[in-house]
C-alpha cells in the first residue's frame, strides 16, 4: 500500500481508503455490528490507514464502531469524520436527506459529540458535509481554523453531495486551500472530477480530492450486472435502469484496462462476477484511473466483502495506467462512447442555482 499527503497538511493517507458510511448503516447492505468491525480490523491488515465516515452515519452509530475498531490501532490511522446535518433534532426519513445545520456554535458541538463518540483527542481530517457556498461563511472558516490551532483537528475538507453539480462548492474549497474535498468521481462520471482538476490547476491550489463511488454504484467492478435485482433499501437502487443499461454497454469498451481475458467466477454472495488472470481486474482498473491524476491522495471504495478489500487494496501497487490508456479513456468519454441514447441521469439535482452548472456544460436538470 503507498501513501500520499493530504493537502500541505502532514497527513498521511492510504491511496486506498475505506469509506465507513458502509458501517453502522443498511444502506449499503445489512451487516452485524461484529461483521463491521472485523471488516474494518481486516482493512488494518491489509494495508489501508485511511478511514472515513461522518457524524450522520446510523445516526453516530458508524463512528462508535469505528473509535472501536482502530482503538487499539489510533496512532497508525487517519481518520476522517463530516459534521453539518442536524440528526439530533430531526428523524431519518428513509434516505431522504435531513436538514443541515453550519451555524459555527453547532458545528463546534457536533465535533465535540463526534470526538466522544470515536473516542479520540483529535479528528485527523474534519470535513464539512454537503455545505453549500452561501453556508461557508467567514465565520466558519474562523471555526475551522480554530479547530486546528487547538489540536481537536488537523486537516479540513469539504464532502461534496453525489448528484452532478457542486463545482462552485468545490471551487470555493479549492481556492480556499482546504486540504481535500471529497466528490463523486469515476470513469463513467468524470464532469466533476475533470472541472476540479482544471481549478487546481488553473489556482495552483495544494488541495487533494478524495473520489468516492470509483466503481459507479457497482458497474465497473461488475457486481451490479443484467441480471442483479438490487434488494429494497439498497442505496444503488436510486440509479435509473437507462443509466445502468449504458453503463454495461460503456463497460465493455474499457474491457482494454483489464489486460487479460475474462472468465466467469461466483462471488462469496452468489452474483456473477469476472476474475481475470492479467496485471489488473476491471474494478481495480477504475481505482488506478483515478490514482493516476496526482491531485488524488485517496480513493475510498465501497467495501462489501473482505474479497472486495483484498482486491481494491491490491490496486494501489499496481502500474499507474499509461498515456495511451488515458488517453484512449478521455477519448471515449468525450465521445460519450458512441452512445447516443439518454443514460436518464438529467433528472439529478444540483446543490446551486445552476448559474455554474450552465456554465461549464453541465447543466441538469433539477429534480422534483
Amino acid at each position: 500500500m503507498q501513501h500520499r499527503e493530504l493537502g500541505d497538511s502532514g497527513v498521511e493517507v492510504s491511496e486506498v481508503g475505506f469509506g465507513a458510511w458502509v458501517v453502522g448503516t443498511d444502506w449499503w447492505g445489512d451487516r452485524s455490528e461484529e461483521d463491521a468491525l472485523e471488516m474494518i480490523e481486516y482493512a488494518v491488515d491489509q494495508g489501508i490507514t485511511y478511514f472515513d465516515t461522518g457524524d450522520v452515519y446510523g445516526h453516530g452509530h458508524s463512528e462508535e464502531l469505528l473509535g472501536q475498531a482502530l482503538s487499539a490501532v489510533r496512532d497508525e490511522v487517519t481518520v476522517a469524520t463530516k459534521v453539518g446535518y442536524d440528526f439530533y433534532n430531526n428523524p431519518q426519513a428513509g434516505h431522504g436527506e435531513l436538514p443541515k445545520e453550519m451555524d459555527p456554535e453547532y458545528l463546534r458541538e457536533a465535533v465535540e459529540k463526534s470526538l466522544d463518540r470515536l473516542d479520540m483527542d483529535s479528528i485527523d481530517v474534519l470535513q464539512l458535509h454537503n455545505a453549500n457556498v452561501e453556508e461557508i461563511t467567514p465565520d466558519v472558516l474562523e471555526l475551522l481554523d480554530e479547530l486546528e490551532e487547538e489540536g481537536l483537528i488537523d486537516a479540513t475538507g469539504l464532502a461534496l453531495g453525489p448528484s452532478i453539480g457542486w463545482l462552485a462548492e468545490g471551487d470555493l474549497a479549492i481556492e480556499a486551500e482546504f486540504d481535500s474535498v471529497q466528490l463523486v468521481w469515476n470513469v463513467l462520471e468524470q464532469e466533476v472530477g475533470n472541472h476540479f482538476l482544471e481549478t487546481i490547476a488553473r489556482t495552483d491550489s495544494s488541495t487533494s480530492l478524495i473520489p468516492r463511488v470509483p466503481h459507479s454504484s457497482g458497474v465497473l467492478n461488475e457486481q451490479v450486472t443484467p441480471d442483479t435485482e438490487l434488494g429494497e433499501g439498497d442505496h444503488r437502487g436510486f440509479r435509473p435502469d437507462e443509466w445502468y443499461e449504458t453503463g454495461w454497454e460503456k463497460l465493455e469498451q474499457l474491457r482494454f484496462l483489464e489486460r487479460a481475458a475474462p472468465r466467469s467466477v461466483a462471488d462469496s454472495s452468489g452474483g456473477d462476477l469476472r476474475e481475470r488472470d492479467g496485471e489488473r481486474t476491471m474494478g481495480q482498473a477504475a481505482i488506478v484511473w483515478l490514482l493516476s491524476h496526482d491531485p488524488v491522495a485517496t480513493v475510498t471504495p465501497t467495501f462489501r466483502t473482505t474479497d472486495d478489500i483484498d482486491e481494491w487494496a491490491a490496486a494501489s501497487d499496481l502500474p499507474r495506467l499509461t498515456d495511451e490508456e488515458m488517453a484512449r479513456v478521455d477519448d471515449l468519454y468525450a465521445n460519450d462512447f458512441d452512445i447516443d441514447r439518454d443514460d436518464g441521469m438529467d433528472a439529478l439535482r444540483s446543490s446551486v442555482d445552476g448559474e455554474d452548472i450552465e456554465s461549464a456544460g453541465l447543466d441538469k436538470l433539477a429534480a422534483d
